[in-house]
């Protein structure tokens, strides 16, 4: 049997019935990130110590904490950030549930390849952060370390800085990975076109840079790290509305043409 997606749900249920669906869509949400939360707190230690990992390559092998509840609350953010990706595809899977039956069938064909480039996207940005920016940006601030007027200037990174440092490259990179899914969603809805877009190229290339200099440290190596890749998945995204477009112009005459010939 082919795989086929059906049209407008005929049903017509009342606003209180849609009201208790999302209820119960929410609280699904809500369990499936406690339950993650609770065993992602188990291995919260596990999680950290794979976070440390850019600090270790970049040559630190210390991390303090101030306050004698301070690495009790990075374990709880360790598990928190790291149960909501978790938990995200059965997030993502109830919001799609509930929103899908609104859906033309057209329109759902439209929004599924959306809907799972959003997470690979996010993981590419996360991925390049982890692996690339953060090794390199640790060792350039590490290289501050040395001596001065006879005084040892030594970095004892924050274990709570730390964190909050590494969860602003992941989030910075990640969601800024999701441009395109954004740029292309603005123009199926017909909001933007790819005209507009291009005529705005140089004003997207500033927004970009002003983009990298808020959500990265104040380091030109980071800003770069993250402009350049916006950049490209600018131009990736008015690369595919162009082929799309093509598409749509050539499925329009073949259309056109059948209609003539029918005639």
């Amino acid at each position: 049997m082919a795989f086929s997606i059906r049209d407008l749900d005929e049903t017509q249920a009342p606003l209180l019935d849609h009201l208790v669906e999302l209820r119960a869509r929410l609280l699904r949400a809500f369990l499936a990130l406690a339950l993650a939360f609770g065993v992602c707190f188990y291995f919260a230690q596990d999680i950290l110590a794979f976070l440390v990992q850019p600090l270790r390559a970049a040559g630190q092998s210390k991390l303090i904490y101030t306050k004698l509840y301070g690495q009790f609350f990075v374990e709880l953010k360790v598990a928190l950030f790291a149960a909501f990706f978790l938990a995200f595809p059965i997030i993502a899977n109830q919001l799609w549930a509930f929103v899908a039956p609104g859906l033309y069938a057209k329109e759902k064909r439209a929004f599924l390849p959306f809907l799972i480039a959003t997470p690979v996207l996010f993981t590419a940005g996360g991925a390049l952060a982890y692996f690339v920016v953060m090794p390199t940006a640790f060792h350039f601030f590490l290289g501050f370390q040395g001596a001065a007027g006879g005084m040892v200037i030594e970095a004892l990174p924050n274990s709570e800085d730390y964190l909050s440092l590494v969860m602003q490259f992941i989030l910075a990179f990640g969601l800024s990975f999701l441009l395109p899914v954004l740029l292309l969603l603005l123009n199926r809805a017909g909001i933007v076109s790819r005209a507009q877009l291009v005529g705005a190229r140089r004003y997207a290339i500033v927004a970009v840079f002003i983009v990298a200099a808020v959500a990265t440290p104040p380091d030109v190596i980071s800003q770069l790290m993250l402009a350049i890749p916006l950049l490209l998945l600018f131009e990736s995204a008015l690369a595919i509305m162009w082929l799309t477009e093509r598409k749509e112009a050539r499925e329009s005459a073949e259309d056109a043409s059948v209609t003539s010939t029918s005639e």
